[in-house]
């Protein structure tokens, strides 16, 4: 009788024992996930009764947020699909415009927390415009219709197009400013970007900045400020009836 009270000590710790071997599954199940489910199971313990995904605000998705997502084109933290396809692209643009000599390159290529950011720089080495000009000489020409090649082939991909100018160049007409000159060939680098393969749903933004971001560590008046800025961010799937025919693989730079 005296050990009648202890006889069922074994069941506790065999209960104990699946228990733990059940949050070790849990765990190591947990660490094969991709970042996605991590970041959903994380959402899930800190707030379990808020949104279950970030596009809702509880059980049911939101209409009004998933349609201001399609408008503005997802901008969240990028997968890792979406981190390839940007490695892709920065590779494919670096082989084919890049030259060894950073200092003297036309193209610089810089990764961002969304995308890319693409800057195209009109140096007196290599123009590609002609001066004081909207039109492109042969090698800004190559330069813009090659990267239309190859951002062409990721229509998830959305473009926005900055103009840039230096500070204290003279503008060719008192009516036609800075702004002006930026903003006209921001947009005929849109153009240009259409015209080579680029679906004109693709591109989200055309802006001209004039004078008034010089370049990081480079004085305003310096011509590395002269430059087109092309900003490549994941986005929603364009419609396939604004793209035109599939452009030809680039060739040699003029």
């Amino acid at each position: 009788m005296a050990g009648k009270g202890h006889g069922g000590a074994w069941k506790v710790a065999y209960a104990d024992f699946i228990t733990t071997m059940m949050a070790l599954f849990l765990v190591l199940w947990l660490t094969a996930q991709d970042t996605k489910i991590k970041e959903a199971i994380e959402r899930s313990f800190k707030n379990p009764f808020s949104s279950l995904t970030k596009e809702s605000v509880g059980l049911i998705p939101n209409s009004e947020s998933t349609a201001l997502q399609r408008e503005r084109g997802n901008y969240d933290s990028p997968s890792a699909v979406h981190l390839e396809l940007l490695r892709r692209v920065t590779e494919d643009l670096a082989k084919l415009l890049q030259s060894d000599a950073e200092d003297q390159s036309a193209v610089r290529i810089d990764p961002t927390p969304d995308g890319l950011r693409i800057n195209v720089f009109d140096r007196s080495m290599h123009p590609v415009f002609k001066p004081d000009s909207i039109e492109f000489t042969p090698y800004g020409a190559w330069v813009f219709s090659t990267m239309a090649w190859v951002i062409a082939r990721y229509p998830l991909f959305v473009v926005e197009l900055e103009g840039h100018t230096e500070a204290g160049s003279t503008p060719r007409r008192a009516d036609y400013t800075a702004w002006e000159l930026s903003a006209d060939r921001a947009n005929a680098t849109r153009r240009e970007l259409i015209d080579h393969g680029i679906g004109a749903r693709q591109v989200y933004k055309v802006a001209g900045f004039g004078d008034t971001q010089a370049m990081v560590g480079v004085a305003p008046t310096d011509e590395s400020n002269r430059r087109v800025t092309v900003l490549v961010r994941m986005g929603m799937a364009p419609q396939a009836t604004n793209r035109p025919a599939a452009a030809a693989s680039p060739g040699s730079p003029p």
